[in-house]
């Protein structure tokens, strides 16, 4: 396990402010330290914030993909060659959804008003989904009765492509989201997440692909004055899944809880990195990811940046990373980081741990007449279920705890 401290900074190579109007520079006037070393004129820039890492929605911005940038580092980038420098299919795709009142699902141009608004690619992959997609998939929730609805894509193929979604949620509206991934895929995708003023939304990413699936994917969420954003992320099938929540904390009053629970079987590649910004004050953030890692060269990455910036006075925020160790040659990178630019705050903090079964927790079991094998599995189901019941969905979360019980068949074998 890998662990970094409270206000470490990201270094990254600088890139020249491109001429798309979204772009934003990587040199903000007037910060601290900004400028190249006197020895060398090597043109290296530490970037000195999180919130200032280079943005643009054109691949053309960003340098080939080698592994040595920091956003890259823990990929095994060369299994996914065609999703950060090949050509995407950018075109519609088969998409199902549970019906469910004051919540339509459409398709719209990639001239609609709301993209872009939540957030936009800081890394050459989703830049190359952002560049190609010719439509994209809204989903609008209005209404203040909570209602809950199902997304599925089990249909996508095995071609690359790319793909952009729009989650909205109207002032004082509240639902549950679900988005249901099957199947096989090679994707690089989008999601943006939208809420209004006291707006209550779930929003659930639920990753159950074929076993030769890749799918990179960057969630963009703005959240409103006095509103509350639920977002999960569920990984449990899939060859290499990496998706990356950012949260911007945008109104006063706002407030998230970012749940991540990962099973990793042997060569399966899981990755998360995990941003919140305060940029609000009296905001308020926890988030908590759990993970399992069973079989030979199982591997999960979980990297948790969380910004309180200077106008965020009165903030309260915690985050937390816990992975269990199951078998031998396995892997697990933990790495929390925090940023205070004000000292008016409430609290904030991380933790980070990664460790195999508890001795004396089997101990206990097995006198009490449970056999070895049992007692492992009621460990790890007892520590992934802290996640699954935060999910707020009765029937999700009876599926997910089959799913872990038919991830533990077979472990103490292994």
């Amino acid at each position: 396990m890998s662990a970094a401290s409270a206000l470490s900074k990201s270094a990254s190579k600088t890139v020249p402010a491109p001429s798309t109007p979204a772009a934003e520079s990587v040199l903000p006037a007037g910060q601290h330290g900004i400028k190249e070393h006197s020895d060398g004129r090597f043109g290296y820039v530490p970037v000195q914030t999180r919130s200032d890492r280079f943005k643009s929605v054109n691949v053309a911005d960003f340098e080939a993909v080698t592994g040595r940038e920091a956003v890259w580092k823990h990929s095994p980038v060369a299994k996914f060659t065609d999703l950060t420098a090949g050509g995407l299919d950018g075109s519609r795709y088969p998409v199902e959804s549970t019906p469910s009142a004051d919540i339509s699902v459409a398709w719209v141009p990639r001239t609609d008003a709301r993209i872009g608004t939540a957030g936009l690619p800081e890394e050459r992959a989703a830049a190359n989904a952002w560049s190609v997609f010719d439509d994209a998939l809204a989903i609008t929730v209005s209404g203040e009765e909570a209602k809950e609805i199902t997304v599925t894509r089990s249909a996508l193929g095995i071609n690359a492509r790319g793909a952009h979604t729009i989650i909205e949620a109207k002032p004082f509206s509240q639902a549950t989201i679900i988005l249901q991934n099957t199947g096989e895929a090679r994707l690089s995708e989008n999601i943006e997440i939208i809420l209004g003023e006291s707006a209550n939304l779930t929003v659930v990413s639920l990753q159950e692909w074929d076993d030769s699936a890749v799918h990179l994917a960057n969630h963009f969420a703005s959240v409103g004055r006095d509103a509350r954003l639920k977002h999960v992320v569920v990984s449990l099938g899939g060859s290499i899944v990496r998706v990356n929540p950012s949260v911007r904390l945008a109104g006063p009053g706002s407030d998230t809880l970012l749940l991540g629970l990962y099973f990793a079987d042997a060569g399966q590649h899981l990755e998360q990195q995990v941003y919140v910004f305060h940029d609000a004050p009296k905001s308020r953030s926890r988030v908590n990811y759990k993970g399992a890692l069973q079989g030979q060269d199982a591997r999960t990455v979980w990297i948790g940046d969380v910004l309180i910036g200077n106008k965020a006075a009165g903030t309260d925020s915690y985050e937390q990373n816990r992975n269990l160790v199951l078998t031998e040659g396995t892997r697990a990178d933990s790495i929390p980081n925090l940023e205070i630019e004000t000292g008016d705050i409430v609290g904030a903090g991380h933790a980070s741990a990664t460790g195999r079964f508890d001795d004396e927790q089997l101990f206990y079991l097995q006198a009490r007449g449970i056999t070895e094998e049992e007692a492992r599995r009621l460990v790890v189901r007892g520590f992934l279920t802290e996640v699954v019941q935060q999910i707020g969905s009765p029937e999700l979360e009876a599926r997910l705890q089959l799913a872990i019980e038919a991830e533990l068949i077979g472990t103490d074998d292994k």
